[in-house]
Parts: structure tokens; C-alpha cells; sequence
């Protein structure tokens, strides 16, 4: 089974992001899933795209959540994608 592909966006001196880092990694390890995590700061491309609303977690490459993460929400979309990839595997 594919598994969704799970980013959290930081930047430094981010007072949100290691809550958000705590929250992405209790719901994903909860799943048995895992994630990466991608500075603005290196990658101005992401600077210029989200500067205003990190952190950021996408999915899939879809902005899922910013500020502050919501674990129950992350936890339905991660849900939902693992069972969206688990029944096109069985088509």
C-alpha cells in the first residue's frame, strides 16, 4: 500500500513549529507512517510561497493544515488518503 506522503514547511525561530513537529509526529507515528520536514529558510521557493503561514503540513503535496496543526484533522486526511491509495491498489 502507498502511503501519503507527509511534509511539515518550518522556519527557524518558529515558536508554532515544534508544536507542530510534536503533532505531525504523534498522529503519523500513530498510523505507522513518516515524515520530512522542509525549511523555508533553505528553499526560497517555499519562503516565497509560505512565509506568512508556517508551519504548514502538506499531504500528497496538498496544504492540509498551517499555524497550528490539528491532529484530529491530520488524522482523517491521512486516514482518507491511506484508504483512497489502498482501494486503487485493489482496482
Amino acid at each position: 500500500m502507498a502511503k501519503p506522503e507527509v511534509v511539515l514547511i518550518t522556519k527557524a525561530d518558529c515558536h508554532l513549529c515544534a508544536g507542530a513537529r510534536d503533532a505531525v509526529g504523534r498522529v503519523t507515528a500513530s498510523l505507522g507512517l513518516g515524515w520530512t520536514e522542509q525549511q523555508v529558510d533553505e528553499l526560497p521557493e517555499l519562503r516565497e510561497r509560505y512565509a506568512e503561514e508556517i508551519p504548514v503540513v502538506l499531504v500528497d503535496g496538498i496544504q492540509r493544515d498551517f499555524w497550528k496543526i490539528d491532529e484530529a484533522r491530520l488524522e482523517r486526511v491521512l486516514k482518507r488518503a491511506m484508504a483512497q491509495s489502498a482501494s486503487g491498489l485493489a482496482e
